[in-house]
């Protein structure tokens, strides 16, 4: 019989934290997952008792920036006792053990636990050429990840390379790099971003562990918490786009000034990403922030979408209210009648703007008439 593993409170206690640092995190770590004020006796309760879920992290085709990103979360409990905020029993990136050592605790996790384990995966998966384009232990990506998904309680898809493939999956895709959720019938949290922001990793695997389940998804596979809103609807340049004050160049007077990136090729109009509200380095700044357009690196195919530095030939002005799930970026490269229409509607409340304030100046002509004569 498997051991009981230790409360998150336990482990952090072993650490040295007090009551008041635990609590301060798991009011920090309820935000993160956007679970309110009401909610957070909760949080605490299942972070004292519950046991910390085993977890299964496996690398394939990708360059570890996602694990880089988890573990600089805004809270220092998260970078400090990462390896006990989760029972982090196999990844091959922060794990001591090697060779057959390692390869036991990847299976004696999977005998141990069925059903329960968290399985973490980072890096798309090369189906190409029997998978020789990755091999860990003897074995192709597919044939482990086939094998850990199988009796996992939650597959997670950390980052853009596990949940569409990123640059691996770009044309023409020597690799045939594959996102996870095409190798796998259960269905996976999609968590992209290249990388994703810590604190939305840390939100989704909050929340799975106070309830015991995902987030709400998009249609995409996406929690809609951190996912539902475009980065252009939440970005503090939006004003200076509604008023037509675009940067022409990056080294430009308006540039200077902060101005619109939409013109430098920003992205942000079609992704939908929390960049703008939750940013990365413990909240310091995203790419719009230190003057560069967003990419749109948590949408699929980002990299075949385009230049990086063309803006989309044309945007439709949706409101805040939309979302993922009823406007897909091919709206990106949609017929010119929705800016046309904006266009033509602006320019008719103008006209009547204009023409009641003609009207009005000639009545009070009229009225003043005689008066203005004899002036």
């Amino acid at each position: 019989m498997p051991k009981k593993l230790p409360s998150f409170w336990e482990a952090i206690e072993e650490k040295g934290y007090s009551r008041r640092d635990f609590l301060r995190y798991c009011s920090i770590a309820a935000a993160m997952a956007g679970i309110e004020a009401a909610g957070l006796p909760k949080v605490v309760r299942a972070f004292e008792k519950k046991s910390r879920p085993p977890v299964i992290w496996l690398h394939f085709q990708e360059c570890t920036c996602c694990s880089e990103s988890f573990i600089r979360s805004s809270h220092p409990i998260v970078a400090d006792v990462i390896l006990d905020y989760l029972s982090l029993d196999y990844t091959e990136t922060l794990q001591a053990a090697a060779g057959h050592q390692a390869e036991k605790c990847l299976q004696d996790t999977i005998k141990n636990s069925r059903g329960e384990y968290i399985l973490l995966v980072e890096g798309s998966i090369p189906a190409g050429n029997d998978g020789i384009f990755c091999m860990i232990g003897g074995r192709s990506a597919e044939q482990i990840f086939k094998e850990a998904a199988q009796d996992a309680g939650t597959i997670i898809a950390w980052g853009s390379c596990a949940s569409n493939g990123c640059v691996q999956s770009a044309k023409p895709n020597p690799t045939n790099a594959t996102p996870i959720h095409k190798l796998t019938s259960k269905p996976v949290i999609k968590v992209p971003g290249c990388p994703p922001i810590a604190d939305v990793m840390t939100g989704v695997i909050t929340h799975l562990l106070v309830y015991g389940n995902v987030q709400q998804l998009d249609s995409q596979g996406r929690p809609k918490e951190f996912y539902s809103r475009r980065v252009h609807d939440t970005c503090y340049r939006r004003p200076y786009y509604d008023a037509g004050l675009f940067v022409e160049s990056f080294d430009d007077e308006n540039a200077r000034k902060g101005y619109c990136l939409y013109k430098m090729g920003c992205k942000g109009p079609v992704t939908y990403n929390a960049c703008a509200v939750t940013k990365w380095n413990e909240g310091t700044s995203f790419p719009i922030q230190s003057g560069h357009g967003c990419i749109g690196c948590s949408e699929d195919n980002f990299w075949d979408n385009g230049p990086f530095y063309r803006h989309l030939p044309n945007f439709p002005g949706f409101g805040i209210e939309s979302t993922a799930d009823t406007i897909g970026t091919t709206l990106g490269v949609a017929t010119a009648a929705g800016i046309a229409a904006h266009a033509v509607a602006t320019n008719i409340r103008k006209k009547k703007l204009i023409d009641g304030q003609k009207e009005r100046a000639l009545k009070d002509k009229d009225l003043n008439g005689d008066e203005g004569g004899k002036e």
